[in-house]
């Protein structure tokens, strides 16, 4: 069964109604900014979420994860009526909705790697130009590395920078 989508403003309908709204995005995106009230379940804890017979409202950030992952988010919900938001916390926002934002926390992980690996690719391809051809390299070291992360869902980049001392701060 896939779970029906529901607007912002039928979910805000839905939540003063009783609904469990529930963020399967990271705990870093979650820290950073979230819906008021929503529960963090990041989508690979999916099956630890309550069950309390409550009907729940599923988020991400766009909508794509939770479209991606609807028969699953409908499992999680043990029978319960379960449902999208459509568009996720931007079209929440996008829809006047107030969202509680922590620029204290870090950026989030995938924004990071994207930074680092933009920041690595320009640095070897202006190296190369200017400096010596060898630096070539680094920015195809960089794009076989993403290439391999899309491939595999293994990030190194992502795991060495969920380790620096600035990602420490992120809410669990």
């Amino acid at each position: 069964m896939t779970p029906a989508a529901l607007s912002p403003a039928e979910t805000r309908t839905a939540i003063g109604a009783g609904a469990r709204l529930v963020d399967i995005r990271g705990a870093d995106e979650h820290a950073r900014e979230r819906i008021p009230g929503a529960v963090n379940v990041p989508i690979d804890r999916i099956d630890d979420l309550p069950r309390d017979g409550r009907p729940v409202v599923f988020h991400c950030k766009s909508g794509m994860r939770t479209a991606a992952n609807a028969a699953r988010l409908a499992a999680a919900a043990a029978g319960a009526p379960a449902y999208i938001m459509s568009g996720g916390i931007d079209a929440w926002r996008d829809a006047g909705q107030a969202t509680v934002v922590d620029r204290s926390q870090p950026l989030e992980i995938m924004r990071q790697v994207q930074i680092a690996a933009g920041a690595l690719v320009l640095a070897g391809v202006l190296l190369g130009l200017l400096v010596a051809p060898a630096f070539f390299g680094l920015a195809a070291f960089v794009g076989a590395g993403l290439m391999f992360a899309g491939l595999t869902g293994w990030c190194g980049m992502a795991n060495l920078l969920r380790v620096m001392p600035w990602n420490r701060r992120a809410a669990a």
